[in-house]
């Protein structure tokens, strides 16, 4: 088979009852999240244009009068934004709840920037930034609104006077239409994953069920399964949110333009 593994895997809808409390499940599982997954995240998204987001990102943070300073990048997973951000005169600390993340980014990153690991509904820094990044949809984990508005009166509170906060979300759209009941899959020589989505539209919670399988030695390949949840927030209620925590929104932009969001836009930035 020259190296490669062919896997047949069958699935049953693993969606929960209407009744269980998602936020509940959220909370038990996310340690877990991105745990074997963590190893092999970087190969699964090189596809991701991380140099054009890195610029769109720059030219938000100069658009605000962001030219330098102390920057957060929250979510930061295996650090490639905080990377790039750091690369681009930025002096970066990222948070990240996943240890094993962390690892990966602190193993490819220099020294200068500070990586922790913090849950970002209750971080504490050692002083305000002059600004606060999160892309990747990070923010779309954050399953309760009243979280939601936690991390952002945690945001305000650590930003400078002027501080700018900048993050992106999927849309309600995206879960509706793109993802959701959708199946993805991909296979490499030394990895493979299978991506179930499963979009609750009454919850507004999207279930995505991973099983990954990674070559260990030889032809022996692992089998990893984890589930994870994120959840579409409306721009109304996302702009509500911020304006409660004490932030005033500047814009809303169709992800990687300074247009307005569409009907179809699939992620937005705030």
């Amino acid at each position: 088979t020259n190296g490669h593994i062919f896997c047949v895997a069958f699935f049953t809808d693993s969606r929960y009852n209407r009744n269980v409390k998602y936020a509940r499940i959220y909370k038990e599982e996310e340690m877990e999240a991105y745990t074997s997954f963590a190893e092999v995240y970087d190969t699964f998204m090189d596809n991701v244009p991380y140099d054009e987001w890195g610029e769109y990102l720059v030219s938000l943070l100069k658009k605000y009068g962001v030219e330098d300073g102390l920057v957060l990048d929250m979510g930061c997973g295996t650090g490639a934004m905080t990377r790039y951000l750091d690369a681009h005169g930025y002096d970066m600390t990222g948070i990240d709840v996943s240890e094993e993340m962390l690892t990966i980014a602190k193993e490819k990153s220099s020294p200068d920037i500070l990586y922790l690991l913090q849950d970002m509904r209750e971080f504490e820094l050692y002083g305000t930034m002059r600004a606060a990044v999160s892309i990747c949809d990070s923010m779309n984990y954050i399953l309760e609104e009243d979280d939601l508005l936690q991390v952002f009166s945690l945001v305000n509170n650590y930003l400078d006077p002027g501080g700018i906060f900048i993050f992106d979300l999927n849309t309600v759209y995206k879960y509706q239409e793109i993802l959701g009941e959708q199946t993805i899959a991909e296979d490499r020589e030394e990895c493979s994953f299978i991506w179930d989505n499963f979009y609750d539209e009454e919850e507004m919670i999207n279930e995505y069920d991973l099983t990954v399988f990674v070559q260990e030695e030889g032809d022996l390949f692992r089998r990893y399964c984890e589930t994870h949840y994120q959840r579409a927030y409306s721009s109304e209620t996302v702009r509500a949110l911020i304006e409660k925590a004490g932030m005033e929104v500047l814009a809303i932009y169709d992800a990687f333009t300074y247009n307005k969001p569409k009907p179809d836009s699939e992620r937005v930035y705030f």
